[in-house]
Parts: C-alpha cells; structure tokens; sequence
C-alpha cells in the first residue's frame, strides 16, 4: 500500500551498520529522512551516499537524522562503504539498514511493479517528530538526487509548522514568506509584527518569521 502524506510513519526493528535499530525509538522526537538506494557497488548510489555523509552536519543543524536502506545484506553494506568513502572522498557517517528480506522495502511501498524485483527505487521520506510523513519523492534508479532540494524542503516544513506561513516557488531560508488564506489581515498583523504587502488578497508577503 503506497505511503501517503500525513500517514503514520511505519515503525520497524532492523539490523544497520550501526547496531539494531527501532526506527521510530532511533528517531525519538527528531525529524527523520529515509531513503532508499536501488543497489549496493552502484555508480550513482555510490556518489549519492558520499554526499549524503559531507552534507549530514547540514541535517544535524536542523534536528534531522538519516537513514539509508537497500535490499542487499550486511556484508555487502560493510565492503561497500569503504568504496563509498575512498572514492567520495568522506566517511559515512549514518546507518545503512541492511534489508534482504524486503520488509522495510515492502512496509515503504520501496519496491515498484514496474521495476526489478530485487532493487529498490530512489524513495525519499521525510518524517516529523510526530512520526507522520511529511513529503515522499520517488526518483528512477537512473537518476541521482538532490539533497540541496532535501535541506530546503525541511528549512520549509520546519518554519510552517511553526507559523501560519507557506513558502512560494523556489523559496530559500531567509526569503519573503507567504501568509497561509485562512488567516485574515487583522489577524495577520498580529501574527507578522513586521508587516505584510498584499498583492492580491489572497496572495500576501511577510518577511520570513522567524529571522
């Protein structure tokens, strides 16, 4: 069954690189980011976890853990990583879950009817302290991620579960906000101390409020 928005995160105990890990202890009361990778000794994966691992203090920053997972086992995982690190350059720093029984691929909808059996597609999960999904991203196995995209996509989530704000196309940390319609312009003055310009009533700009 596919994972909607909103849905509960589904819980699981796996074996990692990093020890036995209860997912939704693991997290506790942190975002979480889940992601699958089709296959280990894979050329794009291989470039994919390796950024992943330089770019981790940019998740830490933001109260974010990262969980990576493939249908290949432990041994593979263990060999695989010291590619990852000699070639990118860096060193993993999060756990890979080693899954060849498929149960975390089949409880995350991980393995697609059009692809092989045996690979997981490119799926993303972004998960909120409450164990809810908050986004889902699925990418062919040809196609590497972008996880500067992932970093902006939490700066969002994270400032609009806070404030009665939308992000527009595009949008970055420190950028002009939008006021959400269900809040009124009184009610709006209140809530955005530092004003607000109306380009149509239902489309108003305050400064992003938390800065």
């Amino acid at each position: 069954m596919a994972i909607r928005l909103g849905d509960d995160a589904p819980n699981f105990t796996a074996e990692t690189t990093e020890g036995t890990i209860n997912f939704h202890e693991w997290l506790g009361n942190s975002w979480g980011v889940l992601f699958s990778h089709p296959k280990d000794y894979t050329p794009v994966c291989t470039t994919e976890l390796g950024a992943m691992a330089k770019i981790s203090p940019e998740f830490k920053k933001r109260g974010v853990k990262i969980m990576a997972v493939s249908v290949d086992p432990m041994d593979s995982h263990k060999g695989w990583i010291n590619d990852i690190n000699e070639t990118q350059r860096t060193t993993v720093n999060y756990p890979i879950i080693a899954d060849p029984d498929k149960k975390v691929a089949t409880l995350y909808d991980m393995i697609h009817p059009n692809a092989i059996d045996n690979m997981t597609v490119r799926s993303v999960f972004i998960i909120g302290p409450d164990k809810k999904v908050k986004l889902t991203l699925t990418y062919p196995a040809s196609c590497g991620r972008n996880f500067d995209e992932l970093l902006r996509v939490i700066d969002s989530l994270q400032l609009t579960s806070k404030y009665k704000v939308a992000t527009p196309v595009n949008w970055k940390d420190g950028e002009d906000c939008i006021i959400t319609p269900a809040v009124s312009d009184a009610e709006a003055k209140d809530l955005f101390p530092k004003g607000f310009k109306t380009v149509k009533p239902y489309l108003r700009y305050t400064p992003q409020p938390n800065r």
